[in-house]
C-alpha cells in the first residue's frame, strides 16, 4: 500500500510504506546523490542572479514601471525558495535532524515563495498586456496595476500564496521511519485522501495552470498587436519583444509543464491507485525527484533572461559594475582630490525601464 506525503509543495513517497516486495533503495540512493548537488548548483546560480537583479534595483534609480517592481518582487520570492534548498539536499542525504519548528517554516516557505514566483510571472504578463491595451486600462484591472497601486497588488499576491503555505505550517512535523526521520505534512486520518487530492489540484492550478493561461493569452495578444503595426514601423526592434516573450513562456512551459503533469499522475494513482507494478513505481519516484528539480531551475532563469535578451537591463548592470569600480578607485586614492562619484552620475542618459521587455 502506498504512502504518499508533501515535502513543501512536492508530492512524495514514503519508501518504507511500500510493502517488502518492492524495495526500493535504490530510489533512496538515487535522491542521496541527485538532490544535492542540482540543489547545490541552483542554490549558487539562482542566488547570484536574483541578488544582483535586487543590487541593480536598491542602487540604480527608483522603479520606473511596475514591471520593475514585479521583478523585483520576483527576484525576492527566488531568493527566499532558493534558501530553503539547502535544509531538503541535506534532509535527503540524513533524514530530518533540526525540529519540528524548522520543519515547518522550511515546508512553508517553500510552498509560499514557489506560488508566490508563479503568481507574479503572471502578473507581469497582466502589466505588458495592459501596457498595448488602451481600452482595458481605463477599467478595473488596468487602475489594478497602476503605480500608485503597486503595494495594494504585492499585497493581495504574497498574502494569496502565504494562505497556500498555511497548511504546511499547521499539517508538517517528523515523522519517526526506519533509520531515519522525515519532515512531513500529516493530515488529519478520517480526511487524510481528501484532503491530499484537494490540496494538490489546487496548487496544480494555482501554480501552473493558471499563470499559464494568463501568459498565453496575454502575450498571444501582445504578439499579435506587434505583428499587426505597419510594416515601415516593424524595425529590428519591433521584434525584440516578440524574442523575448517566447523566451519567457517557452521557459516556463519546459520547466513546469513535466513537474506538473506527474503531480497530476500521482493525484489520480493516489484516488485510484493505477500504479500496481514495482518498476514503473521506482521510475516514478525517480521523475519525482528530476522533475521537481527542473521546476526550481526556473529560479535560475529569470535574471538570465533579463540579463542576457533584455538590452536595458544590461545597461543598468553596466551602470552598476562602473559605479563600483569608480568608487573603488576613489577610495584606493584616499579621497585627495575629493572626488565623490556617484551611482547616478550619468543623470543624462535615457530614463528606461530597467526590466521591461
Amino acid at each position: 500500500m502506498k504512502d504518499f506525503i508533501r515535502i513543501g509543495c512536492t508530492l512524495s513517497v514514503v519508501y518504507d510504506a511500500y510493502q517488502p516486495i518492492c524495495e526500493k533503495e535504490d530510489v533512496r540512493s538515487f535522491a542521496r546523490l541527485f538532490q544535492p548537488v542540482v540543489y547545490g548548483l541552483c542554490l549558487i546560480v539562482g542566488v547570484a542572479g536574483n541578488a544582483l537583479v535586487v543590487a541593480v534595483y536598491m542602487n540604480g534609480k527608483r522603479q520606473q514601471t511596475v514591471t520593475d517592481a514585479l521583478v523585483v518582487h520576483l527576484a525576492v520570492a527566488d531568493l527566499l525558495l532558493l534558501l530553503t534548498l539547502p535544509f531538503w539536499a541535506a534532509a535527503s542525504v540524513r533524514g530530518w535532524e533540526l525540529g519540528e519548528a524548522l520543519c515547518k517554516l522550511v515546508a512553508a516557505l517553500y510552498t509560499v515563495n514557489f506560488t508566490c514566483s508563479m503568481l507574479i510571472l503572471a502578473c507581469i504578463s497582466l502589466d505588458r498586456y495592459l501596457a498595448l491595451t488602451p481600452a482595458v486600462r481605463n477599467r478595473i484591472l488596468g487602475r489594478v496595476f497602476r503605480k500608485e497601486q503597486l503595494s495594494k497588488l504585492g499585497l493581495v499576491v504574497w498574502t494569496t500564496a502565504f494562505l497556500l503555505g498555511v497548511p504546511d505550517l499547521a499539517l508538517c512535523t517528523i515523522k519517526h521511519l526506519p533509520g531515519r526521520q522525515v519532515c512531513m505534512a500529516v493530515y488529519p486520518s478520517g480526511v487524510a485522501l481528501q484532503v491530499k487530492m484537494a490540496m494538490e489540484i489546487f496548487q496544480v492550478v494555482l501554480s501552473f495552470l493558471a499563470p499559464l493561461a494568463t501568459m498565453v493569452y496575454c502575450y498571444t495578444h501582445v504578439v499579435r498587436t506587434l505583428l499587426g503595426l505597419p510594416l515601415e514601423s516593424r524595425g529590428r526592434r519591433r521584434w525584440r519583444p516578440v524574442r523575448v516573450l517566447l523566451v519567457v513562456v517557452g521557459a516556463f512551459v519546459l520547466t513546469q509543464l513535466p513537474y506538473n503533469v506527474l503531480k497530476f499522475c500521482r493525484t489520480l494513482d493516489m484516488m485510484h491507485e493505477l500504479v500496481t507494478h514495482c518498476g514503473v513505481s521506482k521510475a516514478l519516484d525517480m521523475a519525482a525527484h528530476v522533475t521537481e528539480s527542473l521546476a526550481l531551475s526556473h529560479c535560475c532563469l529569470n535574471p538570465v533572461l533579463y540579463a542576457f535578451i533584455g538590452a536595458s537591463f544590461r545597461q543598468h548592470v553596466m551602470k552598476f559594475a562602473k559605479g563600483i569600480g569608480q568608487r573603488r578607485r576613489s577610495a584606493q586614492r584616499g579621497g585627495d582630490q575629493g572626488v565623490n562619484i556617484s551611482f547616478n552620475s550619468n543623470s543624462q542618459s535615457q530614463k528606461t525601464s530597467s526590466f521591461s521587455i
